[in-house]
């Protein structure tokens, strides 16, 4: 497996980078992202802590992306914050959407999906119109693992298919427990109504396209 949506203690996880891949490794997943919540505050630091460990990546048994979760971010200004997120050196840059579990400002999917990010994260109950950008703009929606974020992945999985949206798994760790492997996963994708294993293939073309 390849999950591409986790934090560590750069913003509110609870582990060090270092322990998510020993981890990670241990539950057999292949490689994951570090995307920890970030604003105009903290976007510069918490890449230039992540980016020091790119000189060690080799030592790891683990494939490691370094990026962001552009987080309640002002719809107005997400644009402003993947540009500078790029700028700092992330490789993967994803969206915290409009998740029924936050109040997330409306409009955040919908700006989100207009700017060169690569995951709208847990984007709740993502509209038509949304759901069609999300598809024309090549942007994968995700389907998630944790607690609240899932409750909405049986309709993220329904419009998904109806406006052929692409769709990922990941797990938004944030602790120990909540890092899963590949069985698990299939296990939320099929409570999610998907019977297939695409959102896994894709987040591994993903990864691997990233990571060139």
């Amino acid at each position: 497996m390849f999950d591409l949506h986790v934090h560590s203690v750069f913003s509110d996880g609870e582990l060090i980078p270092s322990e998510i891949a020993r981890r990670m490794a241990e539950k057999g997943n292949r490689g994951f992202a570090i995307t920890d919540h970030v604003d105009f505050s903290n976007i510069s630091q918490i890449l230039s802590n992540l980016n020091k460990l790119r000189e060690h990546l080799e030592f790891y048994e683990i494939g490691i992306l370094i990026g962001v979760e552009i987080t309640h971010v002002p719809p107005k200004l997400i644009g402003k914050a993947v540009e500078l997120a790029w700028k700092e050196g992330a490789e993967i840059v994803i969206v915290h959407g409009e998740t029924i579990a936050e109040p997330v400002k409306e409009g955040t999917n919908s700006a989100a999906l207009d700017e060169e990010i690569n995951i709208l994260a847990h984007p709740g109950l993502i509209n038509e119109a949304d759901a069609e950008k999300a598809a024309e703009n090549g942007i994968y929606l995700e389907i998630s693992a944790r607690r609240g974020h899932c409750l909405t992945n049986g309709h993220i999985a329904r419009i998904s298919e109806e406006f052929g949206c692409e769709l990922v798994i990941c797990s938004d760790a944030h602790s120990p427990s909540d890092i899963i492997d590949k069985d698990f996963a299939i296990k939320v994708l099929k409570g999610a109504g998907i019977k297939d294993l695409k959102p896994l293939e894709n987040a591994e073309r993903l990864y691997k396209k990233l990571k060139r």
